[in-house]
């Protein structure tokens, strides 16, 4: 919502859940957030973990909607635009990025994802696609933490233990296009340690790579 003392010149969002107001001029980019959902899933034996039911449709499309409802911009990395993976997203207004040398590893999708965001993006947030419990708010302390120190890496945790999702300045974008294989962005977080960022429960550090661990996770929701 705009108010009456900043007019045209603010743009003012309350983060719910986040603890935070946002104030930025209107003319400074928003941080993005990147879905890193283009790995193969082979620990699943056959089945896709980002196409199971996660609150009614896809977990790729759930965690999508809960990011694009903070009101960034979202981009999602893809094995291709024709995956099916790309179908879940039908309707959505977010930019699709195709990953062909995804084989590589978590660096491949890190690259394409990072030179796809537009000129002037000031910080992204990044996260694989494979965690059910993220919700829009924990996205939104992520974006909040942006606001609070804009030059700093940060990282969601529970208690001391850090996980996902993970933010970077722009300053760091050129590190993160350097990167290779599958170790995501440890080298990077390595030179640059970041701030932890607490976030409910075990929202931070729950990814589902197998058939048994969907089954356990799912055995743990309430009806």
């Amino acid at each position: 919502m705009v108010t009456g003392d900043c007019g045209a010149l603010c743009m003012w969002r309350l983060v719910s859940g986040a603890g935070a107001w946002l104030s930025r001029p209107m003319s400074q980019s928003l941080p993005a957030i990147l879905i890193l959902a283009a790995g193969s899933a082979t620990r699943m034996r056959g089945a896709d973990k980002l196409m199971q039911a996660v609150a009614g449709a896809p977990l790729l499309a759930t965690l999508t909607r809960r990011a694009q409802a903070t009101g960034a911009p979202v981009f999602v990395a893809l094995p291709d635009l024709g995956h099916p993976r790309a179908g879940a997203l039908d309707g959505m207004d977010v930019t699709r990025v195709p990953v062909p040398d995804a084989a590589e590893g978590m660096a491949a999708s890190l690259r394409a994802g990072v030179r796809a965001l537009p000129e002037g993006t000031p910080a992204v947030v990044i996260t694989p696609a494979d965690m059910p419990e993220l919700t829009q708010e924990d996205f939104a302390t992520l974006l909040a933490a942006h606001a609070a120190a804009p030059e700093q890496t940060a990282r969601g945790a529970s208690g001391s233990r850090p996980g996902h999702p993970v933010l970077f300045p722009r300053a760091l974008f050129s590190a993160l296009l350097r990167l290779t294989g599958d170790e995501g962005g440890r080298a990077v977080l390595k030179a640059h340690p970041p701030r932890l960022i607490p976030l409910p429960d075990a929202h931070a550090l729950t990814d589902l790579d197998t058939p048994e661990a969907w089954a356990a996770w799912r055995a743990m929701q309430p009806d």
